[in-house]
């Protein structure tokens, strides 16, 4: 059923661009240098009071060090709160550099320091490769924060689509160790069940534009290296899996109407209130997944307003 009546008519414009070739092994390279051409046209702000760099983070698994983008503010008189960004791309695309611009802005905004992790990707490396990388940029963070200007109590992770499905997996696991906790975790249309990939009474309004069944069934067959929705599935891996979601620090997540992680996320957004996890949950009607890439957009504006007053209040505890 074509969807794109529903599309708010603001969105649609986006929607009449050459199609893609559908998410595969033959089309994975394409698809890839895609998603960065997009993501490097975008324009840097001028920021004087940001500096931005970069480092090389050791694993704390015996991996390769792991490549982080740097940005903070040139000055403070406090420890900074901070932000571990992880960037979308379904878990076999992206690279920090698609969110360059957007952390200048929100390091500028909100005063803090945001640190940008260039994981590991699948189907090169499934899990839990990425979730090893993003956990020892935490860690590292924690040991160091006296000597890095920040306040070891107020570090969040913050993730979009595949980074929002990583991040949510990283929060169950550093829950489940014996060492630093996450202040917050900020979800922005996170992909977090693999069983949608092959569910078969999908609703039937989600998932026609930009990040589809197929796509997704890629994705996660990429990360698991086994077939999705099988028994036994890491709650790390796909965080709806989790049998326990108490404790979990708190919760935004948004999503759009027409995106085809609407179900897992108002799913996994009312597990957690009823663990007695604080939850801030928006959803923006006729929008599909992706929307924040039209940036004119009412309904983008407003989104973005929401994830950035939501962020300031986590980052101000």
């Amino acid at each position: 059923m074509n969807t794109l009546e529903l599309v708010d008519p603001e969105l649609r414009d986006a929607l009449v661009l050459p199609p893609q070739p559908p998410l595969a092994a033959n089309s994975l390279a394409r698809r890839r240098a895609d998603l960065l051409k997009v993501g490097g046209a975008l324009v840097r702000p001028d920021l004087p009071d940001i500096t931005a760099g970069e480092i090389r983070v050791e694993s704390a698994f015996g991996a390769k060090p792991v490549r982080v983008l740097t940005y903070r503010p040139v000055k403070s008189d406090h420890p900074l709160s901070a932000i571990l960004h992880i960037h979308g791309g379904g878990f076999v695309m992206g690279a920090p550099e698609m969110k360059d611009a957007e952390n200048r802005l929100l390091a500028s905004e909100l005063g803090c320091a945001i640190y940008s992790v260039d994981h590991r990707l699948a189907p090169e490396a499934p899990h839990p490769a990425p979730l090893e990388d993003i956990y020892s940029v935490f860690v590292w963070l924690h040991a160091n924060a006296s000597q890095l200007g920040l306040d070891p109590a107020r570090i969040g992770i913050k993730g979009e689509s595949g980074g929002g499905g990583f991040a949510a997996g990283v929060a169950l696991y550093a829950r489940d160790q014996q060492g630093p906790q996450f202040a917050f975790q900020h979800l922005i249309y996170p992909m977090i069940d693999d069983r949608t990939a092959v569910r078969q009474d999908l609703h039937p309004y989600v998932g026609e534009f930009v990040w589809t069944q197929a796509d997704n069934y890629f994705g996660w067959r990429s990360l698991l290296g086994r077939e999705p929705g099988e028994a036994g599935v890491s709650p790390y891996a796909a965080a709806a899996r989790a049998a326990d979601v108490s404790g979990l620090p708190p919760t935004y997540i948004s999503v759009g109407g027409l995106d085809l992680f609407l179900e897992e996320n108002m799913v996994y957004a009312d597990r957690l209130s009823r663990a007695g996890v604080p939850v801030e949950f928006h959803l923006y009607p006729r929008a599909y997944h992706g929307f924040y890439r039209t940036p004119n957009a009412r309904v983008t504006k407003q989104a973005e307003h929401d994830t950035r007053e939501a962020l300031r209040r986590f980052l101000q505890g």
